[in-house]
């Protein structure tokens, strides 16, 4: 508050305090920083309507007397509303720190608050990355801001401080947590742990709030110390060897981000954590937090780390590389940001942002709206396009998904286990371009990850791309270079001219490993054999005469650090785009005003498939979560036997680096229906394109990218030197008053998926 007090003249209401003793109907208090802090005083017994209806009286009265005009109201709560939405302001933050619709006793009215603040707020801040997600859908304007720590005051822990009385007397090793004790307590795992090891001794702060203090669990090693100030949190911290969260996964823990990660870090204490999926996805990967799922677990990850606790310079060491660059005064600052962006924005249209709204009333709020660009489709090409149109050109951009998320086939969320996974099959980025790889770490930093296969022939797993590993475990010797390219020519079979995927398979490697790897393969993954599919598809056999097993060879090979979904919500958080998920372009079509369109859909489907349905392959995919660390050696192993239904097994953690005590994994079923995911390479298949083809290029005011689009299967880098190839047209265009071609497809392409 204290950073706004320099800019602003802040006052802060509190909630009412109810108070039949006091005389004082508003109390006004001094806070550091120039912060007035201004506490209503009630009479007991009054309806919610009645202290809702004092409260707003109470404010006007001292805003008149005091001579003050709100210049940016900021909300911490939608219950506020009820006093304050008659208030002018050049600027409204809704700073949704919970999802207090989810604490146990939230008013029913919640909800109904939150969607008028909503439509209110120019801007919402969200207190984590799940309730960005969950907001960002809502309004247009939504920043995420996690947690983070005021590190010069918790590092007092690492300094021995003065130990606080109450916790001389506790034996070590201790175990310690502070904040409240409610709802989102797990008692249980509490008590379990507590049961399962006497001899540590587990410390709680904080008041009991909304739950019956009965119901705690009480055992000699646990120690219920009430409620601290702030000021002293560092040295109870400071006497714990390590520090827990544990949290039960509820509703009312679905959306917290808590603040208590960093703070514990920064005293330089390790963690255990239930799997919150922000603590998850901010920490899953770090290894000074540990996340558990049970007492057993919990006890095992606190013994690991009492082990390596004696250490503390070198704890100390890792918890300062975590929390680098972290600071309060570095989420004001981008905060500050986003207000000044807000306010350009509101200042440039005169008109209030658009707010993303549910589906029973967002198209009648559009109704007003103009927009440059209508992007159809939230996947790479849209995402791409709608990032640099608004980015480089400063144009309005609304880009819509049927599909209830964005980032299209590569999405990735965090499954219940808290395991990252892909919802659509493993996407691994790989691309030799400098350019491609520049644009997109403006959004994300990425793990260095090379993809590996195996694949499950003859009863044993063997690398693919085929190499010498490959050949000498199927036949049994090993094989030099020059030996191995004498064997498969061997093998090969004179075919002229080469016209089908199985003359190009044939006639590389013969017939044998024709059979072992390929045919099966392609069998069940088109829908068809080789011999009735493009020699496209296999045009290079992936065969090596080395002992390099990476499946790709290109210079960049990488995952996004905190994964592709992220890496979207970055692309696409510029105040001038407007994203709307779980909607339909044909809902939007005549529903608001735009000027052009950028279609990334099924370009059959778009002209109402007048000359027949373009054929597609499909997939359909079935999770697991094992209860096991590992299941398979690598990444991805495929099953080229027809007797086998799935054609692959991906294996995520591989992919992401994350550690957990379990491990998810997709089995993947290709099918005739479904998702259009690979377009079937087939001349008479190409020649139905054409004819979509042409009509595109008389549809001016449409331009068609994307894989659905253009009808080529595309590697993901692929698609975004597409995609800004196409911008760069789009800008040259502007300069001119022009736009571009309206259709545009690179020359190469993959036809097969990795």
């Amino acid at each position: 508050m204290s950073r706004f007090a320099r800019r602003y003249q802040v006052l802060y209401f509190e909630e009412a305090v109810f108070d039949s003793a006091c005389g004082l109907e508003l109390e006004l208090r001094h806070e550091a920083g120039g912060v007035r802090v201004l506490v209503p005083h009630l009479v007991p017994g009054q309806t919610a309507e009645e202290a809702e209806h004092v409260q707003r009286s109470l404010l006007d009265r001292y805003l008149a007397r005091a001579d003050v005009q709100p210049d940016l109201l900021w909300y911490y709560t939608p219950m506020s509303i009820a006093i304050s939405d008659h208030l002018p302001a050049r600027c409204i933050v809704y700073d949704c720190m919970d999802e207090l619709s989810a604490f146990r006793g939230a008013p029913p009215e919640m909800l109904a608050r939150e969607q008028r603040l909503l439509e209110r707020a120019d801007v919402v801040f969200t207190g984590g990355y799940s309730l960005y997600e969950s907001k960002r859908r809502l309004h247009r304007n939504v920043y995420e801001f996690p947690s983070s720590v005021d590190l010069s005051h918790f590092s007092k822990a690492r300094e021995k401080p003065t130990e606080p009385r109450d916790q001389q007397g506790i034996p070590h090793p201790r175990l310690g947590f502070y904040g409240v004790l409610d709802e989102r307590l797990d008692a249980g795992l509490l008590a379990q742990l507590a049961d399962l090891r006497p001899d540590w001794h587990l410390v709680l702060l904080g008041p009991v709030v909304k739950i019956d203090p009965a119901c705690l669990p009480r055992r000699p090693n646990i120690h219920y110390l009430g409620g601290k100030d702030y000021q002293t949190l560092p040295a109870y911290l400071g006497g714990w060897d390590v520090a827990l969260m544990p949290f039960a996964l509820n509703e009312s823990t679905r959306f917290i981000s808590p603040t208590k990660t960093p703070e514990y870090l920064a005293g330089g204490r390790a963690v255990i954590s239930t799997a919150i999926a922000d603590v998850v996805r901010s920490y899953g990967d770090c290894d000074m937090v540990r996340i558990a799922d049970s007492a057993a677990s919990f006890a095992e990850a606190v013994s690991a780390e009492l082990a390596r606790g004696a250490d503390r310079a070198a704890l100390y060491a890792r918890a300062d590389a975590v929390l680098a660059g972290m600071s309060w005064d570095r989420t004001w600052s981008g905060m500050s940001e986003a207000l000044a962006r807000t306010a350009r924005r509101n200042a440039s249209d005169g008109v209030t942002a658009l707010k993303a709204m549910p589906p029973a009333g967002h198209l009648a709020a559009m109704a007003g709206n103009r927009y440059d660009y209508l992007v159809v489709g939230a996947g790479f090409a849209g995402s791409v396009l709608a990032e640099r149109l608004a980015a480089g050109l400063g144009k309005r951009v609304l880009v819509v998904d049927r599909r209830p998320h964005i980032a299209g086939n590569a999405y990735d969320h965090h499954d219940e286990a808290g395991i990252l996974v892909h919802k659509y099959g493993p996407h691994i980025f790989h691309t030799n371009s400098q350019r491609v790889m520049g644009y997109l770490s403006r959004f994300t930093e990425w793990r260095h990850y090379e993809h590996r296969v195996l694949a499950h022939v003859d009863g044993k797993l063997v690398p693919m791309p085929i190499n010498l590993t490959t050949l000498s475990r199927l036949f049994g010797r090993e094989f030099t270079p020059e030996q191995a390219i004498e064997f498969l020519k061997a093998r090969a079979e004179a075919i002229e001219p080469v016209q089908t995927s199985e003359d190009v398979v044939l006639s590389t490697v013969g017939r044998e490993l024709y059979e072992k790897f390929f045919r099966g393969y392609t069998r069940k993954q088109w829908g068809l054999d080789p011999s009735q599919l493009d020699k496209a598809v296999a045009a290079r056999v992936p065969t090596r005469a080395s002992a390099d097993d990476r499946y790709f060879t290109d210079e960049f090979q990488c995952m996004p650090l905190h994964g592709y979904t992220r890496m979207f919500e970055r692309m696409l958080s510029h105040p001038d785009i407007t994203v709307m998920t779980g909607t339909a372009y044909e809902e939007v079509q005549h529903a608001c005003r735009y000027d052009h369109t950028i279609y990334c859909g099924p370009i059959d489907e778009f002209f109402g498939h007048c000359f027949g349905r373009l054929p597609y392959r499909s997939l359909r995919f079935q999770h697991a979560t094992l209860d096991q660390a590992c299941f398979q050696p690598v990444g991805v192993v495929n099953y080229p036997s027809e007797e086998v239904p799935y054609t692959r097994i991906t294996e995520y953690k591989h992919l992401t680096g994350q550690e957990h005590e379990k491990t998810s994994v997709t089995y993947e079923y290709p099918s005739a229906e479904g998702e259009p995911y690979y377009p079937v390479p087939r001349p008479e298949n190409d020649r139905l394109f054409r004819k979509y083809q042409a009509l595109a290029d008389d549809t001016p005011d449409v331009t068609f990218v994307g894989r659905l689009a253009t009808y080529r299967y595309y590697n993901m880098d692929q698609v975004v030197a597409q995609a800004l190839g196409v911008y760069e047209r789009i800008a040259k265009g502007e300069r001119g008053r022009d736009l571009p071609s309206v259709m545009d497809r690179p020359r190469a392409y993959a036809a097969s998926r990795p």
